[in-house]
């Protein structure tokens, strides 16, 4: 079975601005310490914040399911403001999920605004599609929402 969720959430910020943080390694970086409750730590495993770079998450105690996943960055567009990460060990996979993918896109609505869209496509083996609700933007909902209130906190400063 394959499937896509999808979030988007309204920055009031530049596409630049928020791309600065979305589009390398500084995401991982601020994750932990913005969202302690959801991820313990984001390390480098391997490259340099480019296509092939390969990251490894460490969940926070009290994610049901979860204890870490590895991530590798498939796709960045510095022009249009697009990343792909691919779930190459861990998380869903050890759910039954064959595939799982985060396209962030933050899309400039204006030189003032723009929305940071999170998709996530699935696949899952037939027999295992109760596992589906694992599968859930709530995570990148709230990266999102954490790391507009951290740029705009900093352009205060």
């Amino acid at each position: 079975m394959k499937g896509s969720l999808c979030h988007e959430f309204e920055t009031g910020l530049p596409a630049a601005d928020v791309w600065e943080i979305y589009g390398g390694l500084r995401i991982g970086q601020l994750a932990p310490e913005l969202l302690p409750d959801m991820l313990k730590k984001v390390e480098l495993v391997d490259g340099d914040g480019g296509v092939g770079t390969v990251l490894h998450l460490t969940y926070s105690p009290g994610i049901p399911g979860f204890e870490y996943q590895k991530e590798k960055f498939i796709k960045i567009d510095n022009e249009n403001y697009v990343k792909e990460a691919l779930v190459v060990e861990g998380g869903v996979l050890d759910h039954g999920f064959q595939k799982c993918l985060v396209r962030y896109e933050i899309i400039g609505q204006t030189d003032e605004t723009s929305t940071i869209r999170s998709t996530i496509e699935y696949e899952i083996d037939d027999d295992k599609t109760d596992n589906a609700s694992f599968v859930s933007t709530s995570g990148v909902a709230h990266i999102a929402e954490a790391i507009t209130k951290y740029i705009k906190a900093q352009k205060k400063r």
